[in-house]
């Protein structure tokens, strides 16, 4: 199903109740950002806010904030549907003769709406900013978190060409506004549009830059897909196989660059790679923490073109789950297959909401031979964005990745700490905090297999394990205060399943060391496989909060270590004696005034007490 554009979906989603209309008055600053953090958290509906303080166009927020509207958005009843439509298209038939080749021609009629199709005019064009009438301030763009440096357009949809090739390229990055008409670009060092910035640096030139804002839900979601490097393969051929036919272009009024036709804003301009770069930021970013400020191009906008009547989409990331979590599952249902072709013992793959997408991996395989949970991860790290992958978990065929509480179940009765555990390292997510450098640290792989016999006793532990599961203890809770040795821990649960989870207040430098081997050596760690150390903001009642706090916290090289049989995640903050050299960066936490001015407006704005 192909929906014309962002506002034909809107009208989809009230008429199903997915959508609710806000009248009142609301501040795009922080207030807006706190609705639809506790909307997306209780799988709440999105909103249309009819009345922004200071602007004349309306805000939808929140679209694509459930699993079902996400599948609706693609024109699918599931998101595993993604899966069989891609296999569809790539199991073409080469033998059989010619009735074997008749079978390629509904296939290969998919494959024709890859292309987009040119159109001379455009309802994006109605309205044109030129010059001086360029304000984006007249644009509801959010500040979504109290440190935010300021209002980020969170839903942009950047194109750029190859000045070389003429290679297209649409990437979502986030735009800080500095001013009525710039605003920063934020290309991270393995971005295209990084790529393109160098080759016209090199080549003496202004890297010419359009960016959509709405379009249709295909379109949205394909410029966050991790596409992989194919010549013709971008982001509205994508949008065109998503939709069942080619996604509609026109050239930009002062660029020259095709732009989504239906779209709702589309900011043209430029970024001069001979120019000073401005410092961007912080922001608080889809890994739940501020991104610190640092150094970014400036784009200019020459020019703003727009619909008579624009809404203005957006988004907010921030602590999980949140609406990219979403996106991200379809990423993943889209792409298995692919991943199938090159390691075809995988039988799925999941990226939880707790490991922001990159800092973990659950994969499932039909395991027939020793060592292939480890060919299987280090292949994975070599395939395209997953090399930014921290932690990759191998579980049986018969475990559902998504299913966290049957994984790490499997973690605590498969994989041995030391003989079931590899370290190794690698390229990381440039906006991970804890790494041991810039876009460089360790990573983790945890085999959770069942073990054939060439496995075991193979590893560095002493302790004798059988191929069969390993029974965990069951044991009573200990109080932290009856255990010696235990200097700053504030709080601590154990579960019965072999995990220990403490909040650490760090204070000096090798702490969470000392503290893993006093409780390695005490009799309450019978029975425990795992020490997970939290910093000290850390809920250690909510395993999600816990998880998300390690797998942030962590450099895995760095960072987990075994102790006999107990293996130590240290995910406390990293501090100066510790040869931790950058900036520790803060977790997201809205304002409280925020909060109760929220709360006390809730019935104003005409929102469900269910999902206050």
């Amino acid at each position: 199903m192909a929906f014309p554009d962002i506002q034909s979906f809107m009208r989809l989603l009230e008429e199903r109740g997915e959508l609710l209309r806000v009248s009142a008055p609301v501040s795009r600053d922080l207030e807006i950002t706190e609705v639809a953090d506790r909307l997306v958290k209780k799988g709440g509906p999105a909103v249309l806010f009819e009345n922004v303080k200071g602007s004349d166009f309306p805000l939808v927020i929140g679209m694509l904030g459930t699993r079902e509207r996400v599948a609706l958005s693609l024109g699918v009843q599931d998101l595993d549907d993604l899966a069989a439509k891609v296999n569809h298209l790539i199991d073409l038939k080469g033998a059989g003769g010619m009735r074997g080749m008749l079978g390629n021609v509904g296939k290969l009629r998919d494959a024709m709406n890859l292309p987009p199709r040119r159109v001379g005019s455009a309802p994006v064009q109605e309205v044109v900013w030129r010059g001086d009438e360029v304000d984006l301030g007249k644009i509801p763009v959010l500040k979504c978190w109290p440190l935010d440096g300021g209002p980020f357009v969170t839903l942009p949809l950047v194109i750029t060409k190859d000045p070389e090739t003429g290679e297209k390229n649409m990437g979502m990055y986030r735009m800080q506004v500095m001013s009525k008409n710039t605003t920063g670009m934020h290309w991270q060092r393995h971005k295209t549009g990084t790529k393109h910035l160098e080759k016209a640096k090199a080549r003496g030139e202004r890297l010419e830059v359009a960016v959509a804002i709405g379009g249709d839900p295909a379109l949205i979601y394909a410029a966050t897909a991790p596409l992989p490097p194919i010549p013709g393969l971008n982001e509205f051929a994508l949008a065109g196989y998503l939709r069942g036919e080619r996604y509609p272009v026109v050239k930009g009024v002062t660029v020259d660059l095709e732009v989504p036709a239906n779209a709702e804003f589309i900011l043209e301009g430029y970024v001069d790679p001979h120019e000073d770069w401005v410092m961007e930021g912080p922001f608080g970013d889809h890994t739940g923490f501020y991104t610190l400020p640092d150094l970014y191009p400036l784009f200019h906008v020459t020019a703003v073109t727009m619909r008579k009547n624009p809404v203005y989409p957006a988004t907010i990331v921030g602590r999980p789950p949140m609406e990219d979590a979403f996106l991200i599952e379809a990423s993943e249902r889209l792409f298995l297959p692919a991943a199938q072709l090159i390691l075809p013992e995988i039988m799925d793959y999941h990226m939880p909401p707790a490991g922001v997408a990159h800092n973990l991996v659950v994969v499932s395989i039909k395991k027939t031979y020793p060592g292939q949970a480890y060919k299987v991860a280090n292949g994975l790290f070599g395939l395209g964005q997953m090399m930014f992958a921290k932690v990759i978990v191998v579980v049986d065929e018969d475990v559902k990745v998504n299913d966290m509480g049957a994984v790490w179940r499997m973690i605590t009765q498969r994989a041995q700490p030391g003989r079931d555990t590899l370290t190794t390292r690698g390229p990381i997510d440039v906006l991970d905090h804890s790494s041991r450098g810039w876009g460089y640290g360790g990573k983790l792989i945890i085999d959770a297999t069942t073990k054939r016999p060439e496995e075991i006793g193979s590893g560095v532990s002493s302790r004798d394990e059988q191929a069969d599961d390993v029974a965990v203890e069951l044991f009573e809770p200990h109080a932290a205060a009856d255990l010696p040795g235990f200097e700053g821990v504030l709080d601590q649960r154990q579960t019965p399943d072999g995990y220990w989870i403490v909040t650490l207040n760090k204070t000096r430098a090798g702490q969470a060391r000392d503290l893993a081997e006093a409780f390695a050596a005490h009799p309450a760690a019978a029975g425990i496989r795992h020490l997970l150390i939290c910093d000290e903001l850390t809920d250690a009642g909510n395993i999600q909060d816990v998880w998300w706090t390690i797998l942030n916290n962590i450099d895995a090289e760095r960072d987990v270590w075994h102790v006999g049989d107990l293996l130590a995640w240290d995910g406390a903050r990293k501090l100066p004696e510790e040869g931790f050299v950058r900036e520790w960066p803060p977790k997201i936490v809205m304002d409280q005034g925020v909060v109760d001015r929220v709360d006390a407006l809730w019935h104003v704005w005409g929102l469900p007490e269910r999902w206050r």
